[in-house]
């Protein structure tokens, strides 16, 4: 039973003890906290490793039956869930109470899980329809690719999105013809209970999705050893132990890690809206977006005049808390994010780096508050020139050319996003195309590439495999079959022919299916 204990929130003891119920958990309680005030939130029933174990009996029983159901049946529920998630406002208040990002921040989560949801709903039957194949003999063979679900999917999410990074992974695998056993982080798992609530609303079978709750060294070993594909968006550290879990088992993953963002300024972009971009890029939800801009390089020509819009524009940020409109940044989620912010910039201000705006917390407008920051002079020696710092900081670079602006974006472990900023969308293409990144905006910092929800996403290098969205996002989650059917000729060699004939007879047929372009 859950124990509601803030005083100041829209949500109430009766939602927070309904939501509860939703947690296959027979654990010790734990107790989430409100990141505006530092209160207690809410007590919610943890997992055991037989809770888990448990779940996953469920989530098969359920999935057998839902597989069997034609692909356009299953897409039904997520077309109705476009509307509910649009016409449910709460899912906002529940996203503020358990991150503390401001409610435009989190009402842009809702929107990301509407589009999702609609774009595979309506798509999802076509990418899973049989799809025919060239056969080995012309007219002869006919060959079909087939797409099974894999079975019951184990997804891990993060703290930071708990709704667009839980739900926009659900909803695939789901639509796929999976159970999914998810487990969502702790201080955020009221939001993936609200947001399962009004799926099966929409006519989910409850037992479809099962939801356990607990620390990852109690519930993350049962999971990884009973999943038969795994989904997790984190750190690259734990990401690369749930990747060494996955292979010794011979199960895919599918992995979203971290990023350490490079946005690059050409000498022509429109430097107002830039820095405009900029300023969403960077300090959105704080700063706590994988995706987020974290280093900007700026061509010389530009760069004192960018820079100075940068930096109004930051100091003018206004920070609030609260479920209103009426303020642009909210809070860090947790002392463990605040001590990483005050950490590296700390380092970088004792190695020489110079704090342009912003440095300092903000304890009077709550426990987590840090102030939007740019830092400039910032050098290798310096734990924020390669980290991921995952909140609001960002370092400005003066660069010479497109060039050196490229080779410095590259020069990094990590390739999730990338932002280019120019009026020339031909030279943007041209300077995205050698960024390697999964995504890469022009003239957008974050929402161009991600909501283009057909279009895949994902990370290179350090920041994961596998991608989310669009046709791979579905197909991630599939297991492919080849049936191929012989007719009227086969294999064998025409009765009375010697198998010299035959082969002679072979070349000939492959020689005329080059000539003819059948093959």
């Amino acid at each position: 039973m859950a124990d509601h204990l803030i005083q100041d929130s829209v949500l109430d003891v009766g939602l927070v003890d309904r939501l509860a119920r939703g947690i296959t958990g027979s654990g010790a309680p734990a107790t989430t906290v409100h990141p505006f005030t530092g209160s207690p939130l809410a007590q919610l029933p943890t997992s055991t490793a037989e809770d888990v174990a448990g779940a996953f009996v469920k989530a098969r029983a359920a999935q057998a039956k839902w597989a069997a159901t034609p692909a356009r049946e299953r897409a039904k529920p997520f077309i109705r869930l476009h509307d509910l998630i649009l016409n449910h406002s709460e899912l906002i208040d529940i996203v503020q109470a358990e991150t503390g990002k401001a409610r435009n921040s989190a009402f842009e989560e809702t929107v990301d899980v509407a589009g999702v949801a609609l774009y595979y709903g309506r798509r999802a039957p076509d990418f899973l329809a049989p799809r025919k194949r060239l056969g080995a003999i012309p007219m002869a063979t006919r060959t079909r690719e087939l797409r099974h679900p894999k079975g019951v999917v184990g997804i891990i999410s993060p703290w930071n999105y708990p709704l667009s990074l839980a739900v926009c992974d659900a909803i695939p695998a789901l639509l796929a013809g999976n159970a999914v056993v998810h487990k969502p982080d702790t201080q955020t798992a009221l939001t993936a209970l609200r947001a399962r609530e009004l799926l099966i609303e929409a006519g989910l079978p409850a037992d479809l999705w099962q939801i356990v709750v607990g620390d990852p060294a109690e519930v993350g070993e049962p999971l990884l050893n009973h999943a038969d594909h795994i989904c997790f968006t984190g750190s690259t550290p734990a990401g690369k132990r749930i990747a060494q879990a996955a292979a010794a088992r011979l199960i895919g993953c599918t992995l979203e890690l971290g990023g350490k963002n490079p946005m690059l300024v050409l000498d022509d972009a429109n430097l107002d809206k830039a820095a405009s971009g900029a300023v969403r890029a960077c300090f959105s939800t704080t700063g706590q977006l994988c995706m987020s801009m974290e280093r900007i390089y700026v061509a010389d020509k530009v760069y004192d005049v960018f820079l100075d819009k940068l930096v109004i524009r930051t100091r003018n940020i206004k920070l609030g808390s609260g479920f209103g409109w009426d303020y642009e940044v909210g809070t860090l989620t947790s002392q463990r994010q605040l001590d990483v912010v005050e950490r590296h910039i700390a380092d970088a201000v004792d190695h020489g780096a110079t704090v342009l705006v912003g440095g300092k917390a903000r304890p009077e407008l709550g426990p987590f508050f840090y102030e939007p920051t740019i830092l400039s002079g910032v050098t290798p020696e310096m734990a924020v020139f390669t980290n991921e710092t995952f909140g609001p900081v960002v370092s400005v670079y003066r660069v010479g050319s497109d060039a050196e602006a490229i080779e410095r974006a590259n020069d990094s472990e990590f390739g999730l996003n990338a932002s280019v900023w120019t009026t020339d969308i031909a030279r943007g293409r041209r300077v995205a195309e050698q960024i390697r990144c999964g995504s890469v905006n022009i003239n957008e910092g974050v929402g161009a590439a991600f909501v283009s929800n057909d279009a895949p996403s994902g990370g290179m290098k350090q920041s994961g495999q596998g991608r989310r969205h669009g046709e791979h996002g579905l197909l991630e989650y599939t297991e492919l079959q080849t049936v191929a059917s012989q007719h009227v000729i086969g294999f064998d060699p025409i009765p009375g022919t010697t198998p010299k004939t035959n082969a002679a007879l072979l070349v000939a047929i492959y020689r005329l299916m080059k000539l003819l372009r059948i093959k």
